[in-house]
C-alpha cells in the first residue's frame, strides 16, 4: 500500500467532475490519483451544453478558454418551438446569452490534459473504502490499495464511494422519461444554431458541434425503464414523424453507432455530501434530470469550491464540511427544479401541453432570462495556485 508525500487526494471517476476536481486540488497544491474503472479515456458520451455558471467554473480551474476553443455558441436555450415549426419563442442576440454546445470527450481530453498522465490509472474499479482518524484507505479489484488524506467520490449516479459510505443513502430514482441522444456525422448537415422543439410528451433539442457536427436528443415519457428497441433511427423516425426540419434530416444523417438511449434516473436529496475524509462530488452527490442543462454545470462548481476550501484549511474534516455546507443547499435547489420541470415540459395531457405552449407564446424572453439567472448567477472562489505535483 502506497501513500503519497505531503497532502494527498485519491479521486473515483475521471468524468467530467473528477477531472476538474483532480485539476482544481493539483492547482491548490495536493498530490492527486484518479481511479477510473474503464480500460481507457475513449470517445464516450454524446454533447451537452454549458451556461455562464460552468464557464466562471472553468476559468477558476484554468481551463476556460479551452473549453471555450471545443465549444459552439447554440441558441437552443431561447429557442422554442412546436412540432409543426411554429415558434414558440425566439433567440434575441441584443438580449438573450448563448449558451456553449461541447462533446463530452472533447472535454474529458481537455481536463485530462491538465492532469499527468501518470496521475489517472484506467482499469482501477473501487471496491472498498475504509477511513481512520489519519487518512483513507481504498481497495480496488485488482487487489491494490491506495491510501490518503482525502477521497473523493466523483463515480456518477451509481457511486460505489456512496454506497460504501452512506450504505443508508436512498438508490437512484427512475423518473419516467427516456431519452435518445446522437451525433451526426462530420459535414452531413448544414449547421444549426440550437433549438427545442415541444412535442406533447416529447422534447426534441439540437446543438451545433465543432468539427461540423449536430448533437441532438429526444426525451419521452416512459412508465417502466428497460425498453429498448432493435432499431433507435427507425423508432426515433417514428416518434417525430411530421415535425419541422431539420429534425428528420439530422437523424438521417447520424449513424446507428452513434445513438445512444437511456433511462432518466436522479438522486433524491442526500443528508451530507462529506463524511470524515471522504467527500461526494457531481452525480455521485445531487445527480438530476437533464432538462435545465445543469448536471455538468454543477459538477463544475463542486469542483471549484472543493478546491477552494482543501487549498484553505489543513484539517480535511474541516474544509470537508464547509463544503458540505456551501455546495447542498446551492446543487439540491437545482435538483429539484430539473426534477420539477419535466411534469410539466414532459406532461402528457393535452390541457396541460396547451396551457405550457400559450403560456410559453405569450411570455417574453426575459421571463426565461429570469428563471434562468436563478442557476447562472454564481461567482466562483478564488483557487491558490501552488503548482501541480
Amino acid at each position: 500500500m502506497r501513500r503519497e508525500q505531503g497532502r494527498s487526494a485519491i479521486v473515483a471517476g475521471a468524468g467530467i467532475g473528477g477531472l476538474a476536481a483532480a485539476v482544481g486540488l493539483l492547482r491548490s497544491g495536493w498530490n492527486v490519483t484518479v481511479l477510473e474503472q474503464a480500460r481507457e479515456l475513449g470517445e464516450v458520451g454524446a454533447g451537452w451544453s454549458f451556461a455562464p455558471n460552468a464557464l466562471r467554473a472553468a476559468d477558476a480551474l484554468g481551463v476556460g478558454e479551452e473549453f471555450r476553443a471545443c465549444s459552439v455558441p447554440t441558441e437552443a436555450g431561447a429557442t422554442m418551438r412546436l412540432p409543426d415549426g411554429t415558434h414558440l419563442m425566439r433567440f434575441q442576440p441584443a438580449a438573450d446569452a448563448p449558451l456553449l454546445a461541447n462533446h463530452r470527450a472533447d472535454l474529458q481530453r481537455v481536463l485530462a490534459g491538465h492532469v499527468p498522465a501518470e496521475r489517472i490509472r484506467t482499469g482501477a474499479e473501487v471496491t472498498g473504502v475504509r477511513q481512520d482518524g489519519d487518512g483513507v484507505t481504498v481497495t480496488c479489484r485488482d487487489g491494490g490499495e491506495l491510501r490518503a488524506d482525502l477521497l473523493v467520490g466523483a463515480d456518477g449516479i451509481h457511486s460505489t464511494v456512496r454506497r460504501r459510505v452512506w450504505p443508508d443513502a436512498p438508490e437512484p430514482v427512475f423518473q419516467r422519461i427516456l431519452c435518445w441522444r446522437g451525433v451526426t456525422r462530420p459535414g452531413a448537415v448544414r449547421a444549426v444554431r440550437g433549438f427545442q422543439t415541444w412535442g406533447r410528451g416529447a422534447r426534441f433539442g439540437a446543438h451545433p458541434l465543432i468539427g461540423e457536427r449536430v448533437f441532438w436528443f429526444l426525451t419521452v415519457r416512459q412508465e417502466q425503464p428497460g425498453l429498448r428497441f432493435d432499431d433507435d433511427l427507425r423508432e426515433l423516425s417514428a416518434r417525430t414523424r411530421g415535425w419541422h426540419e431539420p429534425i428528420p434530416t439530422l437523424l438521417a444523417a447520424t449513424p446507428p453507432e452513434a445513438v445512444l438511449c437511456h433511462d432518466i434516473y436522479d438522486l433524491d436529496p442526500l443528508p451530507s455530501y462529506a463524511q470524515g475524509r471522504i467527500a461526494l462530488l457531481g452525480d455521485a452527490a445531487h445527480a438530476m434530470t437533464p432538462f435545465l442543462a445543469q448536471g455538468a454545470c454543477q459538477a463544475l462548481e463542486d469542483a471549484v469550491v472543493l478546491a477552494a476550501e482543501a487549498a484553505a484549511t489543513s484539517s480535511v474534516p474541516q474544509f470537508l464540511a464547509r463544503y458540505d455546507q456551501a455546495r447542498r443547499t446551492r446543487t439540491q435547489q437545482v435538483q429539484r427544479m430539473a426534477r420539477a420541470d419535466p411534469k410539466l415540459s414532459l406532461s402528457t395531457s393535452g390541457t396541460t401541453y396547451r396551457l405550457m405552449t400559450t403560456m410559453t407564446r405569450l411570455a417574453s424572453s426575459g421571463v426565461a432570462r429570469r428563471k434562468s439567472a436563478r442557476l447562472w448567477d454564481w461567482t466562483p472562489p478564488t483557487l491558490s495556485t501552488e503548482g501541480t505535483r
